[in-house]
């Protein structure tokens, strides 16, 4: 309440003003910056805006909480600075095929990758008609039971009699292979 007190409304902040604002308030906007964009530099840069900002704006501070207008201050830039962050992080060719090869791994891993889409396909196919044809719509291709037995033009619940068959099928088949 007694920094209210001692500020005096004047259309323009001067240097011993604006002094007395980053001595009070320095740690504190760095704070917020540094919170917000979780970047030390990028926050002294921010605080220093901040300040800066207020300096060159302080006929439109209203004399009332001179702590939470620079907070505010502080949060609008650091938010600023996270928007055109994220546009000026533009990927180069080089660094965004090195990305995309890290994602996908090593090739042990890329081959392992095949083998577990591979394999549900496959044991499908080795089902006998029509559980084949099921299996495939209803595990790969996600049909409903509705949506297959429309397609076939069967009855619905000889298609999830089917689904029920091929689903003890696929069990038996998969049990039967030998772990890598």
């Amino acid at each position: 309440m007694e920094k209210i007190s001692t500020i005096e409304k004047t259309a323009v902040c001067t240097e011993k003003r604006l002094a007395e604002m980053i001595d009070s308030y320095d740690k504190l906007v760095f704070s917020i910056c540094y919170k917000l964009t979780g970047d030390y530099f990028a926050a002294e840069d921010l605080a220093q805006e901040t300040f800066l900002s207020a300096y060159q704006r302080y006929e439109t501070f209203d004399g009332e909480n001179e702590k939470a207008w620079l907070c505010r201050i502080a949060t609008n830039k650091s938010i600023d600075y996270l928007r055109s962050a994220s546009r000026r992080n533009v990927p180069t060719e080089d660094s965004f095929f090195e990305t995309e090869v890290e994602k996908r791994g090593s090739p042990e891993e890329i081959c392992m990758e095949e083998e577990i889409k591979n394999r549900p396909k496959a044991c499908c196919d080795d089902l006998k008609p029509p559980y084949n044809e099921v299996a495939k719509a209803y595990y790969l291709y996600e049909e409903s039971p509705k949506e297959i037995a429309l397609r076939l033009g069967q009855n619905v619940k000889t298609i999830q009699t089917q689904i029920y068959r091929a689903r003890e099928m696929l069990k038996k088949s998969y049990g039967k292979e030998e772990p890598v």
